[in-house]
């Protein structure tokens, strides 16, 4: 071969791409698919992030995540006017300004919403009669001389504060202003007085000069401290319990000074709302430690250098921000688990495309090599051939990926790409220099009965065993907690290349068993196909049973594992309510009369039954009524208890006999009761019971003990205090009417939004994405690698057709001969792919855990009982039955095309296939 010239490869690359345009455009889409699915998987595990760490600080209370800066009052020792100096709002204003640049990044304010002021550090005892006291006790206000209230409030009537004139320390009457809620709840309205004791000479006096109604209530300004928007009951603390009224007023900032004359324990404060737009998935652990220095650290003497050597830095942002880490945490090994499926499945099809690719010019390859060709000279050409179509698709894979996701760095599928690219360039110069290492001169045969494992294949596929069973061992044992291990994360895969790799070396017996029967049948079709299967290229069974048993693994364990997490919050979604839908009545009152008939006219509704809840001694002898009673009318709660599935029961049980009432309890209440008859103290008289069946949960009382019996056996029946409706179908939207009509004030609980509500974080509808495309691209790349490993033979089979055909052929068997030809393999690859399946999910249950990626947060992490990971049928059945599907369908569409050409076509002189 001629030493290599740039002219010369551009000549080379130019032919090899007339030569082959589809193939060169096949593989630069299957390039650009895989570097787009490697970029924006990596994209959108961050986006999820991002999104769930600004969903975290959003949505939680605005007291846990503000970071209030205060400080005492000014120092006694100092003179009355600077004293009353330091609280105006220009001396407030001045310390906000500088202690807003001492904050760190990656902490950023929300200058809409944050304040500063003076307050009172204790509240204020009212003095005047007229104000409610729900038990005797006179309502408490705080007073906050706060900035910042023209621009949060809408004045529903009257005026906002103001100071007329100085105000100091000796001022006993300023203006407020309070929340329409407040004025409703302390009957107060514009021109109301407040007399506030706390002061030394005389109490001072709060003349109410505005209603105010607030903009953005739930947000941080009127949020940080929650009775300044909403007044709220207060516990007095001794027995019996007694409670009264906290509330807020707001002053006019000018009128602070005035709160420095009595004994409040006035305090300085500088409220900072955290600006959440703008953080990422990467400022999570930054922000846990920026906030502990400020908390007690060096970013607290920065603070106390601007504010006072007093001062202190409270908040829970980091509180905020560590359980959120915490759940990312947990949830990040289990997606692991499906990211590493997704990329050794398409890390597979790629090494497969440049290893068909190379076996199908395997003997042109050879020709170059016994003509002197250099290896690296052969290399250096296959490998700008590769590059030629690969580094631009992997380019406009990255391209499309930005485009459809951001708030993600662009670095990390950066990176992903540049991996899914050299790969795709290695794949094919790789396997022909290994391949073609030394000159051939006669072609090998490199059919499945006589390739014959070597020595360094055992060595692999031995170190491949040991680590699959390595991985599955770590996983049982330690489980997904802590840090994503990639050994770990790569058991579904290990396990699956070592089937495969066992699958391989077993798949030539039965071929050769079922020869010597098929060949003394009375058509030649099955021998024919059996012999042409035995006797296919190893690299187009081998790379494509690799992939389809890795891909099929991977989507049978993703959709398990989607399977599981639906099941989880379905069932979580019940225990929470009961039924498919749940009424209830404030304080236990009586459900209106008629609503149990109106309910069952609501469309959907199929079993309907109401129940009065009440608590008995279970001795006669005892004043605690700790036992949860439920009278029922045992019919009808039992055909719903049945229909939802919480323990179901025949009403037989609930019989009344010899004045001794059956009773259906939870195991606690029957370890403690016996099933021998006892009596119990309800609220309508003692009644004896005996328990005839014991199940954990009931519709009533989901969750907690409980003593279900016949509310006809009670001396005095109680009161209905709830609903329950069932039925898969049920509006929920008509059912809110119908309970709004009644004109009462209950509440309405639907489990298909409680369903809803725990998928919700982003972090978990995020994670679940991630696992539904790792089922979706497991599949089409199961699919795609069956097609390419059928495509490599496509010729030969081609050629052997139209050879059959001059033999009397018809195209019927044709057919026929193709599809059982493709037969075994994809028999083996879809059993095999549902046995792997199914053996990886029974295998790595135990060391899967779900809760956090299965329950919002406000279910904690608590699973419902029996909610494990499962094999789910139907994730091993279609991908198995969509690979047999296509391969039957490729095999027929292949004779098909052969049958329209003549055998001429395939027929030419010195063609050797």
């Amino acid at each position: 071969m001629r030493p290599d010239t740039r002219d010369t490869d551009t000549s080379w690359l130019r032919t090899r791409l007339r030569t082959a345009p589809r193939a060169t455009a096949a593989f630069g889409a299957l390039v650009l698919l895989t570097a787009f699915l490697a970029a924006v998987l990596t994209r959108a595990v961050e986006a999820y992030e991002t999104h769930g760490l600004r969903e975290a600080v959003t949505s939680a209370a605005p007291e846990s995540t503000v970071l209030e800066l205060k400080t005492a009052q000014p120092g006694l020792e100092q003179p009355q006017q600077t004293r009353e100096d330091e609280v105006l709002p220009e001396a407030l204003a001045a310390v906000d300004a500088r202690a807003r640049t001492l904050l760190p990044e990656p902490l950023r304010v929300d200058r809409t919403q944050s304040a500063h002021g003076v307050r009172t550090g204790k509240s204020l005892q009212a003095l005047d009669p007229w104000l409610p006291r729900p038990y005797g006790l006179p309502p408490r206000i705080t007073l906050l001389a706060q900035s910042g209230a023209a621009g949060h409030a809408t004045v529903r009537d009257g005026r906002l504060p103001a100071a007329d004139g100085p105000v100091t320390a000796n001022t006993k009457t300023v203006e407020g202003a309070v929340t329409a809620e407040t004025a409703r709840t302390l009957r107060l309205r514009a021109g109301s007085t407040l007399t506030l004791a706390g002061f030394p000479d005389r109490p001072l006096t709060v003349r109410i000069t505005g209603i105010l109604e607030p903009r953005q209530p739930e947000r941080t300004y009127w949020s940080a401290e929650p009775i300044l928007r909403t007044p709220a009951l207060a516990n007095a603390g001794g027995p019996p319990p007694a409670f009264y009224w906290e509330a807020g007023v707001l002053l006019a900032p000018e009128a602070a000074p005035a709160l420095l004359g009595g004994q409040t324990e006035p305090e300085r404060y500088w409220r900072f709302a955290p600006a959440a737009q703008n953080l990422t998935a990467a400022d999570a652990e930054a922000l846990v430690d920026r906030v502990a220095s400020l908390e007690d650290g060096p970013g607290l003497v920065h603070l106390r250098e601007a504010a006072g050597p007093t001062a202190q830095l409270l908040t829970g942002l980091e509180e905020v921000v560590g359980e959120y880490a915490r759940t990312r945490d947990a949830i990040t090994p289990v997606v692991a688990v499906g990211a590493v499926g997704i990329a050794a499945v398409a890390a597979i099809v790629l090494m497969m495309s440049g290893g068909l690719a190379a076996a199908r010019r395997d003997t042109e390859l050879a020709l170059l090599r016994a003509r002197g060709g250099s290896l690296t000279g052969i290399g250096g050409r296959l490998l700008a051939e590769s590059a030629l179509p690969a580094l631009p698709a992997a380019a406009c894979g990255l391209l499309l990926a930005v485009l459809a996701v951001d708030e993600a760095r662009l670095l990390p599928s950066a990176l992903t790409t540049s991996a899914v690219a050299l790969l795709a360039c290695a794949a094919l110069p790789v396997r022909a220099m290994v391949a073609h290492r030394r000159p051939r001169t006669n072609p090998e045969r490199g059919d499945l009965t006589h390739t014959r494992p070597g020595a360094r294949r055992t060595v692999v596929e031995l170190t491949l065993l040991a680590l699959a069973a390595g991985s599955v061992a770590a996983l049982r044992r330690r489980g997904t907690e802590g840090t994503a291990d990639l050994l770990v994360s790569a058991a579904p895969v290990l396990i699956a290349l070592v089937a495969a790799l066992v699958l391989v070396r077993l798949y030539p017996l039965p071929l050769r068993r079922a020869a010597g029967p098929a060949g003394r049948l009375r058509g030649a079709v099955g021998f024919l196909a059996l012999a042409r299967a035995g006797r296919s290229p190893a690299a187009a069974t081998t790379l494509p049973l690799l992939a389809l048993l890795t891909a099929l693994t991977t989507a049978a364990f993703g959709g398990s594992v989607l399977n599981a997490v639906a099941d989880t919050r379905d069932r979580a979604a019940l225990l929470h309510t009961g039924a498919d839908a749940r009424v209830d009545t404030p304080d236990g009152a009586a459900l209106p009369a008629g609503l149990e008939r109106a309910v069952r006219d609501v469309p959907g509704a199929q079993d309907v039954a109401t129940v009065g809840i009440s608590h008995a001694s279970e001795h006669v002898s005892q004043d605690k009524q700790s036992l949860a009673v439920v009278a029922v009318e045992p019919d009808a709660y039992a055909a719903l208890a049945r229909r939802t599935g919480l323990g179901g029961f025949t009403a037989d049980r609930l019989a009344t006999g010899d004045g001794v009432l059956g009773a259906v309890a939870s195991p606690e209440v029957a370890e403690r009761l016996g099933h021998a008859p006892h009596r119990i103290d309800t609220n309508g008289g003692p009644v004896t019971v005996r328990i005839t069946a014991v199940r954990p949960h009931t519709p009533a009382v989901p969750e907690g003990d409980f003593l279900l019996v016949d509310a006809a056996g009670l001396p005095r029946p109680g009161n209905a205090t709830s609903l329950l409706a069932a039925g898969p179908d049920l509006d929920g939207a008509a059912l809110r009417t119908t309970v709004r009509d009644t004109g009462t004030r209950l509440s309405v609980t639907l489990r298909s939004e409680e369903r809803a509500a725990l998928s919700d974080s982003p972090l978990q509808s995020g994670a679940e994405r991630i696992y539904l495309w790792a089922v979706a691209a497991s599949t089409g790349y199961a699919l795609l690698s069956l097609v390419l490993g059928m495509a490599l033979t496509a010729p030969e089979r081609a050629a052997l057709l139209a050879r059959l055909r001059t033999l009397g052929m018809t195209n019927r068997q044709g057919r026929q001969l193709l599809a059982l030809e493709t037969l075994p393999l994809a028999l083996l690859a879809a059993g095999g792919g549902m046995a792997v399946g199914w053996a990886a999910v029974r295998l790595l249950a135990p060391g899967i855990d779900l809760d956090r990626l299965a329950l919002a947060d406000t279910y904690g992490a608590t699973v419902p009982a029996g909610a494990v990971l499962r094999a789910d049928v139907w994730s091993l059945a279609l991908p198995a039955a969509a690979t047999l599907l296509l391969a039957g369908s490729v095999a027929v569409a292949q004779a098909w095309w052969a049958g329209r050409r003549t055998p001429t076509t395939h027929l030419r002189a010195g063609d050797l296939r």
